[in-house]
């Protein structure tokens, strides 16, 4: 058993650095297909030794372990043609890269899957993806002008239909604030930009108008360098719509995923007859789209595609619907000439019908861009974007405003204006500020004004009782202070200050951060702490409260962070802490002590510690989108690294301490095909130094909680110590989420919206000779939750080591997506 979840372990990682064997030599390279691009989950075995096979990543390349010798090996993709190579692995590192080709569409037509003897839409189709890179007019280089605009529209259900007559209000205000809030119930975007493109996939844009009314955070597309919907693709890489790869109906593999009937033939004077091909998916686990394709006869020209694509990987909409229409005028290519998206979210008492319209015009094919004109940065929006007026708008909107838009743009602006005046933002804030019941016993007293751009907080009578602390329950405020300036500058501030009910002692603690440089994310912090403290801080949940975990400290820090070049960020902490045992005669709460075998503080003498931290990390080839005042992070396909190094300083300020502590780590997230979404970390650490090396500052190996199930690429599930570390360690994690591809395989499954996962971990500590290794299997499902996603996963987790027998635990996981990433935490 032992030896059969290493090996699987590390098959997973595929660490096969810290596993290679004498004689046993690597060889790799890329599947590419016949336009130079990577096959995803292209397969690669040994002829004879069928077992001997790897998988290509989803950019198509692939590494194997193999013996010295020659090798007959097999390279196959579903759609290419399968091609066998002859191959000498020598000692050390080995590169072979190889071109698979589309199978022919008489093969095709025969692959598989048995047709009718005539079907006359997949026959269209056919002729389609016969030329589909021909017709793709994204496999040159061009400018054009985008015109987009997105609206959104919100439906209350809760609130009745009944129409209020403005008699009802007396108060000339509040009547503005009626009319305004119904308008809130409407957002929309309108967006000028040029669009700079270079095949494979390099964009560049330039935003010159840019305006916004209400709440655009859910509505989609609002800049091109994010998404390319682009079916003449044989994948369609959503990362921000859809948790899994979409397979495009026009492609190689396509044309085995999808089925294709003929339902109308359109007769057009003086133009080739059009076709309407309905699209179904043969597999919903692998073809998420279904809908319509229009082909011209005899040219098999795209005039229009409307596809839907089918709910079950959407990260937020519960439907959406893609409908393109091609300027077909050189009677060779496809070329956008516009794009409709039409998608909602339907709550239980609130629903979100939004669409998305976006104009592409003044094509210029092959430009002469300059040399290193494409990189990092993939779109710019000037400052002068903001400041359009509606003269600039009436002149240069390419899709005429519907009489519903044009109201809702006369009403809004009209009002708004009035709004800007400080009286009225004064009244409407009166209104926000007032103190009623709930705010003072649960949600907390706010005090907004809006036209010095600040917000405090002072925590609700809830939010200030802490009922279980080390030291009996404690009660005392929160204060929280926010301010922005348009240049996107922030300053916001935290303190609390509590007295304990057994000890009528005083603790608090205080933050204040100020971002100084938006773009550059430069920002600059100090903190105060007068509180106990935790030697043990990321404990399982069953072992912080334990007294032993406990001391008290007064401390003071500084904070700095900055990016010094894209991609690479340095921060820097430095404090100073007065460590202390907890005074003696303390009373504490006893009533949990034989539950958790509670225990006594530790006893020790007083000392001074002087400690500086720096942390660098660095994600290569990061795409950012540039605004006036700040930086939008769009992602990289490189792993991020990072080091972090603490050093203990002695003497200086009386400090006691004197040690050096070096970590190194490595972390990605990336997605395989059609086969989920892969995450993995890898970290090592050691103390350099220990000479004066006190318990508070040893680095703790989380022991795991008995049910919850925790980070999985930060923690284990099933430790059952917490390992205090002075030498080397190495961890590893990794955790697959299929989205469906595995249980949508199942009947009827596709329909629970149930996936799966699998993973797991790996952890060396020589100084203790433990070794623990884990593999988990789950299942997951992702809930609305009112305005939120929440995803609720069961797992079972096996463990095995050689400090522990094997055995299984069960663990449940509760998890929101960030909005702001479209990503769970894990």
């Amino acid at each position: 058993m032992k030896s059969f979840l290493y090996a699987l372990l590390f098959l997973i990682f595929g660490l096969q650095v810290l596993a290679q064997d004498q004689g046993v030599d690597i060889l790799r390279g890329k599947i590419i297909d016949e336009t130079g691009l990577g096959l995803p989950m292209a397969e690669v075995y040994v002829k004879d030794l069928p077992e001997l096979r790897t998988r290509a990543d989803v950019e198509g390349n692939y590494i194997m372990r193999l013996q010295d010798g020659e090798y007959h090996l097999v390279f196959q993709a579903m759609g290419y043609e399968p091609r066998e190579v002859f191959v000498a692995v020598k000692e050390g590192e080995n590169i072979r890269n190889i071109q698979l080709f589309p199978l022919d569409i008489k093969e095709l037509e025969e692959f598989a899957f048995s047709v009718k003897k005539s079907n006359p839409g997949r026959d269209i189709i056919l002729k389609v993806v016969e030329q589909k890179d021909a017709l793709d007019f994204n496999q040159y280089p061009y400018k054009c002008n985008v015109y987009i605009r997105g609206k959104e529209k919100r439906t209350d259900f809760s609130k009745s239909k009944k129409k209020d007559e403005d008699d009802d209000f007396k108060d000339e205000e509040e009547l503005k604030r009626k009319k305004l809030g119904d308008l809130n119930n409407t957002s929309m975007v309108e967006i000028e930009l040029e669009r700079n493109f270079a095949p494979p996939n390099y964009v560049k844009e330039f935003r010159n108008a840019f305006e916004k009314r209400g709440d655009i955070s859910r509505i989609y597309y609002t800049t091109t360098a994010k998404s390319n919907i682009n079916f003449f693709k044989n994948m369609l890489y959503l990362n921000d719509l859809s948790e899994s790869p979409i397979q495009s109906p026009i492609s190689n593999a396509g044309i085995l995923s999808y089925k294709y009937r003929l339902v109308e033939k359109i007769e057009r004077e003086n133009q080739p007859t059009l076709n309407k091909i309905k699209i179904t998916p043969r597999n919903t686990a692998v073809s998420t789209l279904e809908g319509f394709v229009y082909v011209q006869d005899e040219t098999y020209l795209v005039e229009k595609i409307d596809l839907t694509i089918v709910k079950g990987n959407l990260y937020l909409y519960d439907y959406f619907q893609i409908i393109q229409h091609f300027d077909i005028s050189s009677d060779t290519l496809c070329v956008l000439a516009y794009q409709e998206l039409n998608y909602g979210v339907k709550y239980k008492n609130e629903s979100f019908e939004s669409s998305t319209i976006a104009n592409y015009s003044n094509y210029e094919f092959h430009p002469n861009f300059p040399k290193k004109y494409f990189g990092n940065e993939v779109a710019i929006t000037t400052k002068e974007a903001y400041n359009r007026d509606s003269t600039y708008w009436t002149s240069s909107r390419m899709t005429p405003l519907t009489r519903e838009e044009m109201d809702f743009i006369k009403k809004r602006d009209s009002i708004e204006n009035l709004f800007t005046k400080t009286t009225y933002l004064d009244s409407i804030d009166s209104v926000f500020n007032q103190v009623n019941f709930w705010k003072v016993v649960w949600f907390g007293i706010d005090h907004r004004n809006r036209a010095k751009r600040t917000q405090w907080t002072i925590s609700s009578i809830a939010a200030m009782t802490r009922p279980v602390y080390i030291a009996g329950p404690r009660i005392g405020p929160d204060f929280d202070f926010f301010k922005k300036w348009e240049d996107e500058r922030t300053f916001d501030s935290y303190s609390r200050i509590d007295v304990g009910l057994l000890n009528a002692d005083i603790k608090g603690n205080t933050r204040i951060r100020y971002k100084y440089n938006p773009f550059n994310f430069a920002t600059a912090g100090i903190n105060f702490k007068h509180d106990y403290d935790l030697i043990r801080t990321f404990d399982a949940f069953s072992q912080i409260l334990l007294r032993e975990n406990f001391i008290e400290a007064t401390e003071g820090g500084i904070y700095h962070q900055f990016e010094l070049f894209n991609g690479f960020t340095m921060q820097n902490n430095i404090s100073l802490a007065w460590r202390r045992p907890v005074k003696e005669g303390t009373n504490f709460i006893t009533w949990l002590d034989e539950a958790i075998d509670n225990n006594m503080p530790p006893v020790f003498e007083p000392y001074n510690a002087l400690i500086t931290d720096m942390t660098i990390s660095y994600t290569p080839f990061q795409k950012y989108m540039r605004e006036p005042y700040r930086k939008v992070i769009l992602g990289s396909n490189w792993p991020t690294f990072y080091l972090y190094y603490e050093k203990g300083i002695e003497h200086l300020l009386r400090s006691e301490i004197n040690h050096d502590f070096l970590r190194l780590g490595i972390r990605q997230d990336f997605k395989i095909g059609t086969l989920g979404t892969s995450s993995y970390h890898a970290t090592s650490g050691k103390f350099l130094n220990a000479k004066r090396l006190q318990e508070f500052d040893y680095k703790f190996h989380r022991r795991s909680d008995p049910i919850w199930f925790s980070n999985p690429l930060f923690t284990f599930q099933d430790l059952d110590t917490s390992l205090p570390t002075l030498d080397w360690y190495f961890e590893a994690h990794f955790i697959h989420h299929f989205n469906g591809a595995l249980m949508n395989k199942i009947p009827f499954m596709k329909q629970t919206r149930i996936s799966s996962v699998l993973g797991g971990g790996y952890l060396y500590v020589p100084e203790h000779n433990w070794q623990h290794y884990e593999f988990f299997f789950g299942l997951e499902r992702i809930f609305k939750f009112s305005r939120r996603r929440l995803r609720i996963g069961l797992y079972a987790v096996f463990s095995d080591g050689n400090q522990i027998s094997p055995r299984t635990t069960g663990k449940i996981s509760f998890a929101l997506l960030d909005r702001r990433n479209m990503k769970f935490n894990f």
